[in-house]
Parts: C-alpha cells; structure tokens; sequence
C-alpha cells in the first residue's frame, strides 16, 4: 500500500478526533475533564471501553499468536468475563457510594494518606508502561510502513503521534474520551470486519469450506489446555484472565473514570454487562481472523508463516497481520487495518494522558483539596502534568523500542502480573477485612511482594516442571494481602502490648 495513502487515512482520522475534541471541550470546564459533568451515556462508554479493552496490542498480537498458542487466549477472555462481574457488583458500587473521582480516594477514606499515595503510584507504573507497550507497537508498525519510507526517524514518528493525542485531550479530558473511544470502537470493529472479508475473498480454502467450518475444524481453534503443568491450563487462565480483568479494570483509574462519569449506578452496571459481551465475542472474532490469516499466507507463500522471513525479528508474529494487509490485501483493506488500528490504539493512548493526569493530581499531590491555589492556578497544574505525561510516555516508548524482544501482548500481561498485586491485595484488604495497616510499612510490602514474584519466576522455579502463567498476579496480590494483615496483626499487638 503507498505510504502516501496511508499518510491520507491517518491524517484524516486524526481531523475527525481533532474537530470532536474541539467540539466537547468548548463546554468543559475542571468538571467535564474529570468526571463529564456526570452526564456520559452508559451505551457511549460500553462502545468506547471496547477499545479501550483492546487496544492495538490485541488488534495485532491477539490474531498473530494463534501461530503459536492456538485459541488458548480464550480461557483468559472466560476470566475476563467472570471480572467485570464482579467489577459490575462489588467495585462499581462500593465507588458510588464514596462519590469519589479518583478511585484511589476510597483507599485514604479506608485507610488514609499513604495507601492512597501508594495506590495511584501503582497505577501510574502500571498506566504508563502498559500504555507505553500498546502505543510502541502501532508506531513501530506506522514506521516501518510510512515514515521509514520519507527516512523519518522513530523518535519523530511518536512525537508526532502523542503531539496528536495531546492536541484532543488536554482540554476536554473525560467529556471528549467518550466520545472519540466510542467512535474508535467502530473504527476498530469496522476495519477488522472489512480485513476479515477481504482476506476471505482472497483464500480459496475458506471460500470453498466456509468460514465456520474453516475456524471450527481448524486444530488451532482449540480453546481449552488440560496440560496442569503448562501457562496455558485452562483454570490458571480462567483465574488469572478473572483477576487481571478485575486489576486491570476495576482497579485502574483508567478504565472506571469513564464509568464514574455516568448518570447513576446502575448504567455504569449496565455499561459493563455490555462490555463483557461485546469484549467476549469481539475476541473471539480476532482469534478467528488469526486462523484465516494462516489459511491465507498458506496460499499465498508458506514460507511467510517462518517468523524469520520478517526484517524486525523483535515482533515475531506482530508482523503477520500488518504485513498481509498493508502489503498483500490491497488498498482497501490497508485503509481498513490503518484506522481499525489507530482506532484501536490510540482510545488507550489519548485516555490514559488523561487519567493518569487525573490520579497524579487528586492522589499524589492533592492539588484538587488546596485551598491555597486558585480554580485558575490548579487549572494550570492539571494541563501541566498533562504535558508532563505526554513526554513521559514518549521516554517509556522509546525505552520499549530499545529492548522489547517479544510479542507486545504477552509482555503487557506480565506487566500487569507485577504491578497490580499490590493494588489487588490493599483493595481487598479494604473491602472484606476490618483490618488498617499504618506507616511507610504499607509501601515496603508493596515493593517486596512484587520482587518476591519475580525471584519466584525467574530464578526459584524457573527449571521447575510447573510453569507459572497468568495467576501470577494472584500470587502477588495473596502476597501484599497477607504482608498488609500481618502489618496490621503486630501494630495492634504492640499496641496492646503499651
């Protein structure tokens, strides 16, 4: 596809995103950034938290690994699932009843200062290289495809892409986001159906089959892994895809500021039932596009299935679909998979400037409970640390560009495994315990559980027959609970003790 067309696409898109930030933001005021004045429709923000869900890591990873582990990613999307049930019925709830705007305030009502500092420090490194990893992969793709053919350099190419994001966000903030997520969303299901049908047409197997018997009778469409001793066993996805999705999700102020902002309780409940259909079947349809993938290069040349074909090695099967449709396919599913991508990149991208801006503000610095500053002052702090983001999350790219070796997806995951236990074990410490741990002691434990994970995995059972997958988090999150209870346990024996 010429670079020159994908330039158009791209440019285009970005005018539409540009002209309904200018649109929302007129009447958004500190409000409308935060919160969207508390008037977002609950059907806008499922359709806009479906690409925020999925990102570009799954527009590309998620089809392209079914080389290599088949439709296993499907006991995560079980777990998934599972996890905005509980998210629906416990979280969302317990978050309208503090009427908080940043959902780490519940921790300093439960516990106090520290623990909220601690719990949006958390999400910060979470947000920030998680988003980092989903951004570098779309820009690694837009470079080798558009800006490396006018010798643009990479550091360029994600200025310019942030520039973008930063352009849309900084005013409107939460008031703009639901509306452009949920404009990408079509964006991400429009393009990708309109691969899937094209690269049908294309691959004489699935014509003279059909589709669903092509996906059904395919031995890569096996969903369940009964191997105990492997990552992929079926129960370990399934509970690690449960808590990953409630971590993820419900415990990240990314993905619940949205649904802060809807009218009542039960249509932010009735925005995530939705969410987990639409994630569950749209899922699905990506795993599916992976197997017509390989049923079509099988055609076209089978030796493009060997990940050694690809110049950038670093992705491996990330390269797959990229390469089909923006060089194989023609130019009208090329346009497809440009916007269907920065559609689905960029939701996760432009919201998360926003809310990490929204955390470091209310949580970590407490600007929002200054009566010192002026409404005008604290409006020039949250623009500031929105830029300061913005530059931070283009260190964190080229940080990723420098020494990913792996397909983004997984290195995503295992992220999450280590930065969310924290967060998981103080929420739940919260919420079914009367216990409340005090002191910097709180943070220590933070810090060690996660280390503790990662001797665990690298070095204690690393020759081990049982691999550790995704219930990692798990581990991690059992960890900071038990070391906040016995935190707890000696501080009031002490007590007692006196």
């Amino acid at each position: 596809m010429s670079p020159l067309l994908i330039f158009i696409g791209l440019a285009s898109y970005f005018l539409i995103l540009l002209s309904i930030g200018y649109i929302t933001s007129k009447t958004a005021g500190e409000d409308g950034y935060f919160l969207g004045n508390k008037q977002s429709i609950w059907w806008l923000v499922a359709i806009g938290m479906l690409s925020d869900s999925m990102s570009g890591v799954s527009f590309i990873s998620v089809p392209g690994n079914v080389f290599a582990a088949k439709f296993y990613y499907m006991q995560v999307v079980l777990g998934y699932v599972i996890g905005y049930l509980v998210i629906a019925y416990i979280l969302l709830p317990l978050y309208y009843k503090h009427n908080v705007t940043s959902i780490y305030s519940y921790l300093n009502t439960r516990f106090g200062t520290i623990h909220q500092k601690t719990g949006a420090l958390f999400f910060v490194l979470s947000r920030l290289t998680g988003s980092a990893g989903r951004l570098f992969l779309t820009a690694a793709i837009l470079q080798k495809f558009l800006f490396s053919q006018w010798d643009i350099p990479f550091v360029v190419t994600v200025a310019f892409i942030i520039g973008l994001i930063l352009a849309y966000t900084i005013k409107g903030g939460i008031r703009t986001l639901v509306f452009t997520d949920a404009l990408q969303s079509l964006f991400l299901v429009g393009g990708l159906v309109v691969c899937i049908a094209i690269m049908i047409s294309k691959t004489p197997s699935v014509v003279n089959q059909g589709a669903f018997h092509v996906v059904v009778d395919s031995e890569l469409s096996q969903i369940f892994n009964f191997n105990f001793w492997q990552k992929t066993f079926f129960l370990k996805q399934i509970i690690g895809g449960m808590f990953l999705c409630i971590a993820m999700t419900g415990l990240d102020q990314n993905m619940m500021q949205k649904n802060l902002s809807c009218k009542s309780l039960g249509e932010a409940q009735k925005n995530m039932l939705t969410t987990a259909g639409v994630v569950f079947f749209v899922n699905l349809l990506f795993l599916s596009l992976g197997i017509f993938m390989i049923e079509y290069l099988k055609s076209v040349d089978p030796a493009l299935l060997d990940p050694n074909h690809y110049a950038d090695k670093k992705v491996l099967t990330d390269m797959f679909f990229p390469h089909i449709a923006l060089d194989l396919l023609g130019p009208i599913a090329g346009m497809a998979f440009v916007l269907g991508l920065s559609a689905a990149t960029f939701s996760s991208a432009d919201s998360v400037l926003t809310t990490l801006t929204t955390s470091t503000y209310i949580d970590v610095l407490g600007i929002d409970s200054r009566d010192d500053l002026t409404i005008e002052q604290k409006h020039k702090r949250r623009v500031m640390l929105h830029i300061a983001f913005s530059v931070l999350l283009l260190l964190a790219i080229l940080v990723f560009y420098a020494f990913v070796k792996t397909t983004v997806i997984n290195l995503v995951l295992d992220i999450a495994n280590y930065t969310y236990g924290p967060l998981l074990g103080l929420f739940t410490l919260g919420i079914f315990t009367q216990a409340n741990p005090k002191g910097w002691g709180v943070l220590v434990i933070s810090l060690l559980a996660p280390l503790i994970c990662y001797l665990l995995v690298n070095y204690i059972a690393k020759d081990a027959k049982y691999q550790i997958g995704y219930e990692l988090l798990l581990i991690n999150g059992g960890l900071s609970f038990v070391g906040y209870y016995l935190l707890h346990y000696f501080q009031s024996k002490r007590l007692l003790e006196r």
